[in-house]
C-alpha cells in the first residue's frame, strides 16, 4: 500500500492542512536554528516553513515512493533513506529534530525516540506534531483500538492509540511546552493530537 499512500496522501491531508496543520508547523519551525533533522518527511509538507537561521536541514524518509516525491521538491536539502529507529548520525549532531505525524507509524517507538535523543546536541530540541491516544473521550479511544488492527495495515503502520508524549519522557527528554488540540477537518479517530517542543538535558 505504499505506493498508494504516497500518491494520495497531499490530497488527503489537504483540508487539515489548510485548516489547522500548516499554520500549526510554521508556528513550531519558525524559532529553529542552525543544523536540523526531520525525521520521517514524507512528501516534504514542511519545506518552506523553516526559517533562514536553520543552516543544515536533512530531511530522513525511508519510504521510497514518499522519498520519491520528497526528492521533486527538496531545492537544496540533504535527504536520507534512514529509518528512525536507525540514524546514520554521530552523538549529538543536531541543534533540533522535527517530528511531525511520524512517531504514530515508526515500527519501533522507543527505539525512534531514543535515536533521535542521541543525536541531538546537549540542549537541543525535539519539535513534535503528532496525533494520539483519545484519552479524554472514552468512546473515541473505544473506537481508535477497534478499527487500529486495519488502520495500521491500510495506512502505513499508523497507530492510532499510541501515548506519544509518555514515551518522549521516558526516552529522557524534558517537555518544555506542549498543546493538546483537535485537528480540524480530520477523521474523528485521528483528531486528538499533541504539539510542543521536549529538550535534551545539557
Amino acid at each position: 500500500m505504499s505506493w498508494l499512500m504516497a500518491a494520495v496522501y497531499d490530497r488527503f491531508m489537504r483540508v487539515s492542512e489548510e485548516a489547522c496543520l500548516g499554520k500549526w508547523r510554521a508556528e513550531l519551525l519558525r524559532d529553529l536554528a542552525g543544523e536540523v533533522l526531520e525525521v520521517g518527511a514524507g512528501t516534504g509538507s514542511t519545506l518552506g516553513l523553516y526559517p533562514k537561521a536553520v543552516t543544515r536541514l536533512v530531511m530522513c524518509e525511508p519510504d521510497p515512493h514518499m522519498r520519491r516525491r520528497l526528492l521533486t521538491k527538496r531545492g537544496t536539502i540533504e535527504v536520507s533513506d534512514a529509518p528512525a529507529e536507525k540514524l546514520p548520525f554521530e552523538n549529538d549532531s543536531f541543534d533540533a529534530v522535527v517530528c511531525s505525524l511520524v512517531l504514530c507509524s515508526v515500527r519501533d517507538q522507543p527505539a525512534a525516540l531514543s535515536e533521535i535523543a542521541r543525536v541531538l546536541k546537549p540542549g537541543g530540541k525535539l519539535v513534535f506534531l503528532e496525533h494520539v491516544a483519545a484519552d479524554g473521550k472514552p468512546e473515541r479511544l473505544k473506537w481508535q483500538g477497534r478499527i487500529e488492527p486495519v488502520w495500521k495495515h491500510l495506512m502505513g503502520n499508523c497507530h492510532l492509540t499510541r501515548r506519544t508524549e509518555a514515551a518522549i519522557v521516558a526516552a529522557g527528554l524534558q517537555i518544555e511546552s506542549i498543546q493538546r488540540e483537535s485537528i480540524r477537518k480530520a477523521l474523528p479517530i485521528v483528531r486528538p493530537s499533541i504539539r510542543g517542543t521536549a529538550r535534551k538535558r545539557a
